[in-house]
């Protein structure tokens, strides 16, 4: 057994360099003619009077991804832990020109809620099209911080087992309709930024597991992961900040990064990065690894220490 892991660790890594690199020009074609493709037909799922299932749509990214498909005529079943919030974006669904809005008060990471916001969606429309796993919470510190991490599960809780229980639910539906998935995943998920580590971890998480989902159920359901970088949400912008600005500066609008990915997932796309800019960290983090860790460690917490201790 140990002579067949030899040989392995000494043949394989060439030859799959080898197949890599034969690849990669036929890939790049097949991208380049699929983005033609794409420009010239304009390939879109046409979701007038279909239903669109969203969840954390009472605000940020979820609210404006609600909109963008009124706007194209969709109905709409709006999902928000905070039930309150949810009637006056239903409200402007309307006006925009959505026929039919329905609200759910419920908590995506209790499963039988997620039973419910799915049954109930289905029960009111009679199918449903497209589900948009947008729910999600960050809390931010460095680990070494931390005094409970048991204050940290339900970032997991929401963040990773709140996309899977009414994707679990929805699947059956989406199969009779050919419909589509979009899960709202981050680029930390790949990139480490200190900090973030719980909520890296499980938006990671996600990433992996609609890979593996996309690879089990094949091209049944359409999934479309959506890794954004830095958008004007509640988690750049406190909803009641008194200066009304995000500590970023570049961040991404979420009016705009809700119309790119509503695109991406009536067009099927299997991966978005948005803004695309953000994209070109990831080769970084593959190819220099130990580059993209130095860098962080010394912008997010060299930097801030020094300059807390200069200050002092």
């Amino acid at each position: 057994m140990d002579l067949i892991h030899k040989i392995f660790n000494l043949l394989l890594p060439p030859l799959a360099l080898l197949a890599l690199l034969s690849w990669l020009p036929l890939h790049v074609a097949f991208v380049l003619l699929r983005l033609i493709k794409r420009c010239l037909m304009h390939v879109e799922d046409d979701v007038a009077g279909k239903v669109v299932l969203v969840t954390g749509a009472a605000s940020g990214i979820g609210e404006q991804i609600a909109y963008e498909y009124a706007r194209r005529g969709a109905c709409l079943s709006l999902v928000d832990i905070r039930e309150e919030d949810l009637e006056a974006v239903a409200g402007k669904a309307r006006l925009l020109g959505s026929p039919d809005v329905i609200t759910i008060g419920a908590d995506v990471s209790d499963d039988h809620h997620s039973q419910r916001f799915v049954h109930r969606t289905v029960d009111h429309f009679g199918r449903l099209d497209h589900l948009i796993n947008n729910a999600g919470i960050a809390k931010h510190g460095l680990f070494e911080d931390l005094s409970h991490i048991s204050d940290y599960t339900r970032v997991m809780d929401v963040n990773f087992w709140g996309t899977v229980y009414g994707t679990h639910y929805a699947i059956p539906h989406l199969k009779k309709s050919r419909g589509k998935i979009a899960v709202i995943a981050s680029c930390v998920g790949w990139y480490p930024v200190p900090g973030l580590c719980f909520y890296s971890a499980s938006k990671a998480a996600v990433i992996s597991f609609y890979e593996t989902l996309r690879t089990e159920i094949g091209d049944s359901v359409g999934i479309t992961i959506v890794t954004p970088g830095l958008i004007k949400s509640e988690m750049t912008m406190p909803r009641h900040s008194s200066k009304g600005k995000s500590r970023y500066i570049l961040v991404e609008s979420t009016e705009r990064a809700a119309k790119a990915i509503v695109r991406s997932a009536c067009r099927g796309d299997m991966y978005l990065t948005e803004p695309f800019w953000t994209s070109v960290f990831y080769p970084w983090k593959v190819l220099f690894p130990q580059v993209t860790e130095w860098c962080n460690r010394w912008i997010y917490i060299t930097l801030p220490r020094a300059s807390r201790s200069a200050g002092a």
